[in-house]
């Protein structure tokens, strides 16, 4: 019998299949992001038995014959996005599609956060904050926590409060970045930045570097501050989950993070999480979280973000409706 793989591990299989050369021609139209977790997972197909592969094989084959595997392009891209957004979000993620790449900041999304991070410092806080803009959240989340305080501060107040850049401002930084810059005449000044921007970035750092930003914005702009507060998910926020979403996330994660992550929960929180286990889960998820005595602050926070990774996992993956701490679920 065979275990059951992960859809990043069915990709790596498939590209491992496929190929080379057929291979290099999807990585292509891969991001850093995700070619660097296919990549790990591609380590370890070595391991993979013919069984397996030939059941991923199979599996993909089904899904093109079937329609499940799409291939409309554009109007089908702004089809479902306008279904899963609402049409003021599809039309702002769909700029954010159409929008002029600039080579050298795409470049730094390759690039090691802590590396990016120690590069950035000696920059201006508008610079930073450009260039996190435009990053993935995750690794924009890790170089802003490895800046400067000082800096760090100020850059999450200037990306707060940005809209947008205009095209010269990002030719210019995209030059003295990597000097080759795509031809873009007459271009629209492209969105970036913005609470649910820094709001994301804030809800994946520690709550010591999270509550220290916080509070210089508060300083600047209390009503800034807020309306980045309404959009951020906290851990506690999971009490907003109805009780089918509750049941899929307890699925997911890791049975050592859910003890440790509930020792520094609300307790509305852990009685929503005991209220959809079987009476003797809750019960031995509650002797579980005694049994481990005093437990550091920093792996309390750790197991919780790794939930909160897993929440937004099956977000993305329309597996679960969540909302942010401003919000009601509809």
């Amino acid at each position: 019998m065979t275990k059951e793989l992960t859809g990043e591990q069915k990709a790596a299989i498939l590209l491992r299949a496929i190929g080379e050369d057929a291979a290099a021609q999807v990585m292509k139209s891969l991001g850093p992001k995700e070619i660097r977790k296919l990549g790990g997972y591609m380590k370890d197909t070595a391991n993979i038995t013919k069984e397996e592969e030939d059941l991923v094989m199979q599996e993909f084959e089904h899904a093109s014959e079937s329609g499940e595997v799409q291939f409309e392009g554009k109007e089908y891209i702004k089809a479902i996005l306008v279904k899963a957004l609402g049409p003021e979000k599809a039309a702002r993620m769909l700029e954010t599609i159409n929008t002029k790449t600039y080579p050298g900041i795409e470049a730094l999304k390759w690039i090691d956060a802590k590396a990016l991070g120690q590069m950035l410092k000696v920059e201006h806080p508008q610079t930073v904050a450009v260039i996190l803009a435009h990053l993935d959240i995750e690794q924009a989340s890790q170089v802003l926590a490895g800046l400067p305080e000082g800096l760090r501060a100020d850059t999450a107040m200037r990306l707060a409060t940005m809209e947008e850049v205009q095209p010269d401002v990002l030719e210019a930084l995209s030059q003295s970045l990597q000097h080759t810059l795509l031809a873009n005449t007459g271009a629209q000044a492209t969105s970036v930045g913005g609470t649910e921007v820094i709001a994301n970035i804030l809800t994946r750092l520690d709550k010591t570097t999270e509550g220290g930003i916080m509070t210089k914005i508060a300083e600047r702009n209390q009503g800034l501050a807020d309306s980045i507060r309404a959009l951020m998910f906290v851990f506690d926020d999971l009490i907003k989950l109805d009780d089918r979403g509750m049941q899929e996330l307890m699925k997911e994660v890791s049975k050592d993070d859910l003890p440790l992550a509930l020792r520094g929960a609300g307790q509305e929180v852990k009685e929503k999480f005991f209220k959809n286990m079987s009476s003797r889960a809750a019960e031995m998820l509650k002797e579980d979280m005694e049994a481990r005595g005093p437990v550091k602050v920093s792996d309390v926070e750790k197991a919780q973000q790794n939930i909160l990774k897993v929440c937004r996992k099956l977000e993305e993956e329309g597996r679960i409706a969540v909302s942010g701490a401003g919000e009601e679920l509809v």
